[in-house]
């Protein structure tokens, strides 16, 4: 076994979600999806195509359909470059975390330095370590407010012409922590003057509140880079479209790349599932109906749950401007992953450590708030406030 395989943690967001599992008295908060089922119209979609016997494989890079749609669907919120000048910058991944692992085999070789803009979900430093790359995190800040903010002087000074990739997640997994389109201007220009490479894990674009946007969408690398830069821009159909389990993303690339990625695909995995790319195919079609409804939803989840755990003696936290996660820090509880795990025991409350996000996000917890039910959220609010007043929590 490679020794940097082999020094892998194992996720902490499964060591705690493992310690609760099977239990139907536990409120589940602990990943990073809804619990309302990917609506009727693209299971149908999927459905209608097995029944039609599509069953075989796909072109490296996708159905042409899905491409064209995923290029329209592109230009609709980044108008800047005709619909056309889209398709040959994508190609359809079997997941978000595929398209971004695909990335860093396109782009990194052993002993690369890669810099990571942290907390992060942990695949983000994971997966250029498995490419052999040296990895360097920037953490971000915590404002008095509890907030995490970007120190932009010390990310450009982390960045030399020595990187070889820049990783970058805003809106951002777990804290919801969002760029600026300023800072994306001057990350990039940055990057053009040291030839850095950004990768840049935009799936949380659509889930955006902060309401200076005319497309509902959080600001983009797309909208400032042109289209020979050097970004990849990964997306997935998880978060905006529920379609978490498809298993489905997308990569915008620049045209000289898309026919190697292509070739990396086929040594992944081929091709995503004819039926699945159909069902993608009628979400984007249809994207009207789902993402603006999930969207409003969100935020008054987000509404619901951040002035309840705000209350809270001992929590400090920041409303999120995106993504669909309150990260609050619970004070006396450094362990934040033995305060996970008691949670689930004692009170049946699952929540994820953040220490699963970076050693700065040390007592912490990620509150998934991507719930069809608000009931559900002040009930754990609930037993998070009784625990903490040593109250039983069922």
């Amino acid at each position: 076994m490679r020794p940097v395989v082999e020094s892998l943690e194992e996720s902490r967001i499964r060591e705690v979600a493992n310690a609760g599992m099977g239990r139907k008295d536990v409120l589940r908060f602990w990943f990073g999806e809804s619990d309302e089922v990917t609506p009727e119209f693209i299971r149908d979609a999927a459905i209608a195509s097995l029944n039609a016997g599509e069953t075989f494989y796909a072109h490296n890079l996708g159905l042409p359909e899905l491409r064209h749609a995923i290029a329209g669907y592109t230009h609709s919120l980044h108008p800047q470059q005709p619909t056309d000048h889209w398709f040959d910058r994508i190609a359809v991944s079997s997941g978000g975390v595929n398209g971004l692992m695909l990335a860093s085999q396109t782009l990194v070789e052993a002993g690369d330095e890669v810099v990571v803009v942290t907390p992060a979900w942990p695949n983000l430093v994971a997966q250029p370590q498995i490419m052999g790359a040296r990895v360097r995190t920037v953490p971000l800040t915590v404002a008095a407010n509890g907030a995490w903010v970007l120190d932009l002087q010390a990310l450009l000074a982390a960045v030399t012409p020595a990187t070889r990739l820049l990783i970058v997640n805003a809106p951002n997994n777990p804290t919801g922590w969002t760029l600026s389109r300023p800072e994306q201007q001057a990350i990039l220009d940055h990057c053009r003057r040291t030839g850095t490479w950004i990768l840049a894990d935009e799936v949380y674009e659509r889930l955006y509140y902060a309401g200076d946007s005319a497309n509902g969408a959080a600001p983009s690398f797309l909208d400032v880079a042109g289209p020979d830069d050097r970004l990849i821009v990964a997306h997935s159909f998880s978060k905006s479209f529920l379609m978490t389990g498809w298993r489905l993303g997308w990569l915008v690339l620049p045209p000289a790349l898309t026919h190697a990625v292509g070739k990396l695909i086929e040594f992944n995995t081929s091709c995503a599932p004819v039926f699945v790319q159909r069902a993608a195919t009628v979400a984007l079609q249809r994207g009207d109906e789902v993402t603006p409804a999930l969207v409003k939803h969100l935020q008054a989840c987000r509404d619901t749950l951040v002035p309840l755990l705000q209350a809270v003696p001992g929590v400090t936290l920041a409303n999120p401007n995106g993504g669909m996660y309150a990260f609050f820090r619970l004070e006396g509880h450094d362990d934040c992953l033995d305060a996970a795990k008691r949670l689930v025991r004692e009170a049946g409350l699952g929540l994820a450590p953040g220490s699963a996000f970076g050693p700065e996000a040390a007592g912490w917890l990620r509150w998934c708030f991507a719930s069809r039910d608000l009931h559900r959220l002040e009930q754990g609010v609930e037993r998070l406030r009784g625990w903490l007043e040593g109250r039983p929590g069922l």
